[in-house]
């Protein structure tokens, strides 16, 4: 059985996935579709809001889920830090496929760093 736990970070997982492409994905759109490079920053940015729509979907309901006054596990700061991790984890999995980005060590270094904090936030 699941928990609001692991709803949560299943949809802050699924919500990242549309915010990067919400954020990033349009730079590569540039690179592969003639009709989106000719579009004004204005249309890029409604495009982006239409995606970023679906992470709101998905965000609200895990932070609702997640947080410790609304019946899930997690506090505030937890949820934060969570989210953070995901985030990162998300964009460089993003980077490495759509931009061909090598991961380095100062890259797993940061990783350490958030490993970390996740660490001590939960520490009691």
């Amino acid at each position: 059985m699941l928990t609001n736990g692991i709803y949560s970070i299943v949809l802050l997982i699924f919500s990242n996935i549309f915010m990067t492409f919400a954020w990033y994905g349009h730079l590569k759109m540039r690179e592969e579709f003639s009709w989106f490079a000719a579009l004004p920053l204005i249309g890029v940015v409604a495009f982006s809001w239409a995606i970023a729509f679906f992470e709101y979907c998905l965000q609200v309901p895990a932070n609702r889920l997640g947080f410790r006054d609304s019946g899930g596990p997690f506090d505030i700061m937890q949820l934060k830090v969570i989210q953070e991790v995901i985030t990162l984890a998300v964009f460089t999995v993003f980077s490495m496929i759509a931009f061909k980005m090598e991961l380095r060590w100062n890259h797993l270094a940061a990783f350490v760093c958030l490993i970390l904090a996740v660490y001590f936030v939960f520490r009691k």
